[in-house]
């Protein structure tokens, strides 16, 4: 109760949009392989482009917030374009054989991940913006809301799996349906009580369009503005031209010389360009200049979190259905149930987390925000650890234990709540008022870049010659995967790396955030 009914308004926004979202993802993957018949690989690149393009999109959704929109008509215009992006789903489920089908799904993957840039960095901004500055409430806030987060997350597989995934291809737009209907919810609920408590705790709304500069305005009055403006928001100052050859540079770069596709060349070159172009605007300060650096670093690292992460919807999904016994008594549990329970150990665990970290401050223990994000990669570098070992010598037709991929979501769900949250609130944080939106962005764009490299990880793994039976053996520069052993030691390799390494970088990147 100590915190403002705003939180709990944007709590409940968002977890009908992650109802939506998670309740698509659960059958997304399922069905590309089942209903539209794509081999495992091309729906595994597939899932890392489109999963990818969501997380690339809230660079422009946070642009044009910040610049033109605001927070909260960009949350309505997100939410109603990712309604009709389901609702396309829906309809590509509905003419399954039709050449319109492939039609109606890529657009609707446009819709979503259209929607989801101008409504995901906007609502997890505004949270920040409901308390004042350094309030020590920030950290909670953020655990809380991402409970919203997965409450949606949790139920979304049951509804829309249990309506979707019932072995009857035809029966997946019956899930897409739900999934838009969830999504228009979210919507009419924010709609309806925004006004009412989208303030700050003097009564000031926020999240409202920003103040235009006027074009004549000199450049050291159009710094002073920006940074005087209400909420914060301002135009940044980047320089287009320069911007946009650097980006067709590394585009061609990434196509010609790395062979990535399309997607995936668009992906890494703004991962590229754009946080360069941020960070050298004229009107940061010393210490802002340091703090953007901070969250790039973070931002690299959590790259390797996330596209490990992300293959719950992809290669676990895959795993879990042909792989676990899923055997209850006379029934078996559908694939698409077991994406509940890593939220559901987060409604479980969050307030825990949550009253965990408030209690080791008063006791004067303190995690840096970096260890803190450290300690998140090192825990789901253990939990594929534990996939990796009841994968050994696994023979073929013989089930692995359910038991097994609840220990593994257990302490994947540990490692993300050390992480996830935190990384939210340390942007909201660092970030100068006047970028929060854009540099939300930012952070989400690492998450573009780990989504893309999910997929491109996703299709290696181990699948059966559909006439001899035997395993297609790859190679992943140089590591060679024989067997879903070896698939899931990967994962544990470079997490491991990854988490080490930003431990040993901890009291620096502390120091940098430092006025």
């Amino acid at each position: 109760m100590s915190h403002p009914k705003g939180l709990y308004l944007l709590f409940m926004t968002e977890m009908w949009e992650r109802f939506s979202y998670y309740g698509m993802r659960a059958l997304f993957i399922l069905f590309l392989v089942k209903a539209v018949l794509f081999t495992k690989a091309d729906a595994s690149n597939l899932y890392g482009s489109f999963t990818g393009m969501v997380y690339l999109m809230p660079l422009l959704g946070g642009y044009i917030s910040d610049r033109y929109w605001g927070n909260r008509r960009s949350i309505v215009v997100g939410g109603v374009l990712m309604a009709v992006g389901h609702f396309l789903l829906f309809v590509s489920a509905s003419c399954l054989g039709s050449p319109n089908c492939l039609h109606f799904l890529y657009g609707g993957l446009f819709f979503l991940c259209l929607g989801n840039g101008f409504f995901k960095p906007n609502i997890s901004t505004m949270v920040g913006q409901l308390y004042p500055e350094k309030d020590p409430r920030v950290d909670s806030a953020y655990t809380i809301f991402y409970m919203g987060i997965n409450v949606g997350a949790f139920f979304s597989p049951l509804v829309c799996g249990s309506l979707g995934d019932t072995g009857a291809v035809e029966d997946f737009r019956w899930g897409f349906l739900a999934a838009c209907a969830g999504m228009l919810v979210g919507v009419g609920i924010f709609l309806a009580f925004s006004n009412r408590y989208l303030v700050t705790a003097e009564g000031s709304a926020i999240g409202l369009a920003p103040v235009r500069i006027p074009k004549n305005t000199s450049h050291d009055e159009h710094v002073q503005k920006l940074l005087d403006a209400p909420n914060g928001k301002g135009t940044p100052l980047v320089k287009p031209a320069a911007m946009l050859a650097a980006f067709a540079v590394l585009f061609l770069l990434f196509f010609s010389a790395l062979d990535q596709d399309a997607i995936g060349s668009l992906i890494f070159s703004a991962c590229v360009v754009i946080p360069v172009f941020i960070v050298t605007d004229p009107s940061l300060t010393p210490v802002e200049r340091r703090r953007i650096l901070v969250i790039y670093i973070l931002a690299f690292f959590v790259i390797f979190f996330w596209a490990a992460y992300e293959q719950a919807g992809a290669s676990i999904t895959l795993f879990t259905d042909e792989v676990v016994d899923r055997r209850v008594g006379d029934s078996v549990v559908p694939t698409s149930f077991f994406q509940s329970l890593n939220p559901i150990y987060i409604v479980l665990l969050a307030p825990l987390m949550s009253v965990l970290w408030t209690k080791l401050e008063s006791l004067g223990v303190r995690f840096s925000i970096c260890q803190k994000q450290a300690a998140g990669i090192l825990l789901l570098s253990v939990s594929f650890a534990i996939l990796a070992y009841a994968s050994i010598d696994l023979e073929p037709g013989t089930g692995v234990s359910m038991l097994w991929v609840l220990f593994f979501y257990f302490i994947y769900t540990v490692g993300e709540l050390c992480l996830s949250p935190i990384g939210l609130s340390m942007v909201a944080k660092l970030s100068p008022a006047r970028f929060v939106s854009l540099l939300m962005g930012v952070w989400l764009m690492s998450s573009a870049a780990a989504q893309k490299l999910c997929g491109t990880l996703s299709a290696l793994y181990p699948s059966r010659d559909e006439q001899t039976g035997q395993i297609l053996e790859t190679d992943f520069f140089g590591y060679h995967i024989a067997n879903t052993h070896d698939y899931f030691m990967l994962f544990v390799s470079f997490t491991l790396l990854a988490s080490l390494l930003l431990f040993v970088l901890c009291r620096k990147l502390n120091k940098m955030m430092e006025e």
